[in-house]
């Protein structure tokens, strides 16, 4: 088929990215082809003697490492060895189980499954962006994709698709709504306005790293606060431009074509009586669950969300581990009270059901988890990460680079491994201990590193199908575009992900250049490298 014989949305660059792209297996089989490939390099890499090593303060070596006189040694080991073979089929239940994500999206979506199917998210959506101006909904759909991120993974599996939903009920392309979402959540996963869940995740494994160099360094919760803010500022006007003059011109005009379930949605545009009642119930339900766990971290002698021992920004880490189980309760709760208001919840068994209905709805998923689990594990069985980074990082120290080039090479690093593994936690566990104390070293502190790591590792979500949510988003883009492949969507997002990564440079550079803080008693300079070295 010649150029000017395909569709609009086919043609030029972006054209032969969407028609290359669907040329790829389904993202589920890709992982079963890089399973083999890295057998077969771990295998020649331990032939070839691969390591590397580290100096270390430490008592105890981490897990996978050797521990002597000092230093820290990394060596290659075949993924056919008999111990990983071994552990490969007696260990499969748990590194399926065991996926740190899992756990998340499973205990999220059985909260999130009753919101949705009681109809309160739904209602939600339509009462904050119903009568906005169908001009104005990229921008509020950017700042609300970015702050969903303390709903954890429920942010894409709620709020991406009722994104399109609302960009349809406004009569625009839904798929538009669905992109400036996607690009939102996943690839702004970096910003947000309030610290939550995933920084402390990431920054407790910051903290064990820059222990290597400073035993007694302590993690402080809101080390990035500034910068995340800052992303948010930043990705919103970038999310508005490309949805409204590159992405959705692109689409074209929307055809109106739904199936039962759409023309449902559609004609429930405006609130009903009831409707509005229960976002009222809801509401209060809301903030009965908000104030349970105030109580639990300000009652007096009774703090179980408080660190008694800790001291400053940590005391709160118990808190922001406890807001998977806090958002659990408050999509269940809010969407009981809903749904009771509007009939749609009227007996325990409803609410049951609901939850099994979100489960079934996970099943693609489910199966995508089992081989990627194994990828991520495997990749740490066989030593190749931090041999890897440990290297890059001994490079990057030779060439005698400023800080601010080095961060970049940190970000980019992270992207780059972004492509094949779509864990944060996974990715900087390995990373962590290597770059860490290695730019502390150099005079960067552990929390501008985590920084760089952080906007590195977001972007690129968006333009892999190896994500663990892109299958789950496909699914969805599906619904508007039955001819939707993996090139589609990948096209879709590739302006914003090509943006994002720019404008991450940029400001990532300009933080360091202008020495500004990254939080509340975080600078970008550790003040003790010289003492260090």
């Amino acid at each position: 088929m010649s150029d000017e014989t395909r569709p609009e949305r086919q043609r030029g660059f972006l054209g032969f990215v969407e028609r290359a792209g669907n040329l790829l297996p389904d993202p589920t089989i890709i992982f079963v082809y890089l399973i083999f490939a890295l057998m077969l390099l771990s295998a020649f890499g331990a032939a070839m003697g691969w390591q590397a090593s580290l100096a270390y303060s430490g008592t105890k070596a981490p897990e996978h490492a050797e521990l002597a006189n000092g230093v820290l040694t990394y060596r290659a080991a075949s993924l056919f060895s008999q111990d990983n073979v071994a552990k490969l089929f007696a260990e499969m239940p748990r590194t399926f189980a065991g996926f740190a994500p899992l756990g998340l999206v499973l205990t999220i979506m059985l909260g999130a499954a009753v919101a949705e199917r009681s109809g309160m998210f739904s209602a939600l959506i339509r009462a904050s962006l119903g009568n906005a101006h169908k001009a104005l909904l990229t921008p509020i759909v950017a700042v609300i994709g970015m702050v969903s991120h303390h709903a954890s993974d429920a942010a894409y599996v709620v709020f991406i698709p009722l994104a399109a939903i609302t960009f349809a009920v406004a009569g625009r392309h839904p798929l538009a709504g669905l992109a400036a979402a996607f690009a939102a959540v996943s690839g702004g996963y970096a910003g947000n306005l309030i610290p939550g869940q995933i920084d402390v995740l990431l920054l407790s494994f910051t903290q064990e790293a820059a222990r290597i160099v400073q035993p007694d360094w302590t993690m402080n919760p809101l080390g990035n606060w500034y910068y995340i803010c800052a992303i948010v500022l930043l990705f919103t006007p970038i999310i508005w431009f490309l949805t409204d003059k590159v992405v959705e011109p692109r689409l074209g005009v929307w055809n109106g074509v739904v199936d039962e379930e759409l023309r449902a949605d559609l004609e429930k545009a405006g609130l009903t009586a009831e409707e509005r009642k229960g976002l009222r119930w809801a509401g209060l339900a809301a903030l009965a669950v908000v104030a349970s766990f105030a109580a639990l971290a300000l009652w007096p002698g009774y703090t179980p969300f408080i660190d008694q021992d800790a001291v400053g920004p940590a005391r709160l880490q118990p808190l922001y581990a406890s807001l998977i189980a806090g958002f659990f309760l408050l999509f269940v709760l809010s969407g009981i009270a809903f749904g009771r208001a509007v009939g749609t919840v009227r007996s325990a068994d409803d609410v049951v059901q609901m939850m099994q209905h979100g489960v079934r709805t996970m099943a693609p998923y489910l199966v995508f988890v089992f081989f990627a689990a194994h990828f991520v594990a495997m990749f740490n069985w066989s030593r190749l990460g931090p041999i890897v980074a440990i290297n890059g990082a001994e490079a990057l120290q030779a060439m005698a680079l400023p800080p601010a080039v080095l961060l970049v090479c940190v970000l980019l690093l992270s992207s780059f491994l972004d492509l094949f593994i779509g864990s944060a936690s996974a990715k900087w566990s390995a990373l962590s201990p290597v770059v860490v104390p290695m730019f502390m070293l150099l005079g960067v502190s552990p929390e501008m590193t985590t920084a760089a790591y952080r906007m590195g590792d977001s972007y690129t979500n968006i333009m892999t199908p190896l994500m663990s949510y892109f299958p789950l988003i496909l699914a969805f883009g599906q619904r508007w575009d039955r001819g939707m492949g993996v090139g589609s969507l990948l096209a879709l997002m590739l302006p914003y992900a090509l943006c994002f990564m720019a404008a991450g440079i940029a400001m990532t550079v300009g933080w360091v250049l202008l020495d500004l803080p990254l939080g509340p008693g975080a600078q970008v300079h550790y003040p003790g490298a010289a003492a260090a070295n």
